[in-house]
């Protein structure tokens, strides 16, 4: 299949995707929990690490000392800071796929019993938060001593890598290592080498950007106060981009589901799945 098919199909499950939503708008508070929590953790982290750390940074006399114990500290902190980040996405993450994957077998489901599947798996999404915070780290290293692009490309295989993390790790009793493995299976076997031929919803979060964030944030200044066109242009972003996380969840569900032959399905034409993937 040709890449302007893949992409002309793309664009179909996407709207497959946000019809799901649309149908479901419940769905829409998972990614806002989590962004609200990831806001007020963000927060607390680094508010509360100024004010933890300052008073031992001003008592440090000797220069190579604060150096070192800074060093140490910012990688503590970055390391916790990423477990909890992780944390919170993926736990949410796995609750909207949970939920996602009963309506698209038709089932009835709820925002509780998302949390409370969640909750469940409670255990392997702390593990998988600890190595994937490992692997932020790592990165973040490997950035300083060799530079954004050789971490950029080690960043982008890992991304590909854990494309179906999320809900591997919901659905299978597998330990953190073995979900990228399988993610990564699942990744070489249904779309080999031509995964950057198939849809992704950036493509939706930036035709939000340029058909309503923009002209709305410029309209909106130019008629009442600049700082309302602001406000309203980062709310809108907000709002797209939480609509277009969870539409990705949903298709990350569907997928998911159909390569791991759970053919049941209400809302994805099994055809057009079909055709996101390289008939072996």
């Amino acid at each position: 299949m040709k890449i302007f098919d893949r992409l002309s199909n793309g664009w179909k499950i996407g709207k497959m995707s946000f019809k799901t939503i649309l149908d479901h708008p419940s769905l829409l508070l998972f990614p806002v929990i989590s962004g609200i929590s990831l806001i007020l953790v963000t927060l607390s982290f680094f508010g509360g690490g100024y004010f933890a750390f300052g008073d031992l940074i001003m008592a440090m006399g000797d220069e190579t000392v604060v150096s070192d114990n800074l060093n140490i500290l910012f990688y503590v902190l970055i390391f916790c800071f990423y477990i909890v980040n992780y944390f919170i996405i993926v736990f949410f993450n796995v609750g909207l796929v949970h939920c996602a994957k009963r309506i698209l077998e038709g089932e009835e489901t709820s925002v509780g019993e998302g949390v409370n599947y969640a909750l469940s798996r409670i255990t392997t999404i702390f593990a998988w938060a600890f190595l994937a915070a490992t692997v932020g780290v790592v990165l973040k290293l490997i950035q300083e001593r060799l530079g954004d692009f050789i971490t950029g490309l080690i960043g982008m295989v890992w991304n590909i890598a854990t494309f179906f993390v999320v809900p591997v790790l919901a659905f299978e009793n597998v330990s953190p290592l073995e979900a990228v493995k399988r993610s990564g299976q699942i990744i070489k076997e249904k779309w080999g080498e031509s995964l950057g031929a198939n849809f992704s919803f950036g493509l939706f979060s930036l035709l939000g950007i340029i058909l309503v964030v923009i002209p709305g944030g410029l309209i909106l200044g130019s008629v009442f106060h600049p700082a309302v066109g602001i406000v309203m242009a980062i709310l809108s972003y907000l709002i797209i981009q939480t609509v277009v996380s969870a539409a990705n969840m949903v298709f990350l569900t569907a997928a998911y589901t159909h390569v791991s032959d759970q053919k049941s399905n209400q809302y994805f034409d099994s055809e057009l799945l079909d055709d996101m993937f390289i008939q072996k």
